[in-house]
């Protein structure tokens, strides 16, 4: 039986799309924490509040890349959709938080993000375990630095 709550109905189409989208900042800088961490939860929201699509489950792992679970109507194509994410990203933080311009300020060329990303597409059978490592990414870490300071 299949669950509907998972459903999405638009006017042409039904669909249960989901994405598990990784990408890491340039250089594998640790910039991801404080202020900017913050910041940068915030724009992801906003960008896919205005481009149309769902951000379910969202965290930092080790301060130098993102883990999203993304649910997107199917007109929108993955690559569309991690264009906005990293550059519209990119571009409000390096705004937003003066303090990257030490890390990645260059007069030509400045990246906030590693060019590439990973995806995966995620079935509803595994939702809710990815949905549960997500979450989990900053506990797990917490317990990490915990055992090294012993």
């Amino acid at each position: 039986m299949k669950d509907t709550n998972r459903l999405t109905y638009g006017r042409t189409s039904v669909y249960n799309l989901n994405y598990h989208l990784i990408w890491g900042t340039k250089y594998r800088n640790r910039v991801l924490k404080g202020n900017v961490e913050v910041t940068l939860k915030r724009i992801l929201y906003e960008v896919a509040e205005r481009y149309g699509f769902s951000i379910d489950h969202m965290e930092i792992g080790k301060d130098d890349h993102i883990h999203l679970l993304v649910s997107a109507p199917p007109k929108l194509s993955v690559t569309n959709i991690v264009r906005w994410l990293k550059g519209i990203s990119a571009r409000q933080l390096f705004v937003a938080c003066p303090e990257l311009q030490k890390s990645y300020w260059k007069h030509e060329g400045r990246h906030l993000w590693s060019p590439s990303y990973y995806v995966e597409s995620i079935g509803t059978t595994n939702q809710a375990a990815l949905a549960k490592y997500i979450d989990d990414q900053r506990v797990k870490e917490v317990r990490l630095n915990d055992h090294e300071d012993v």
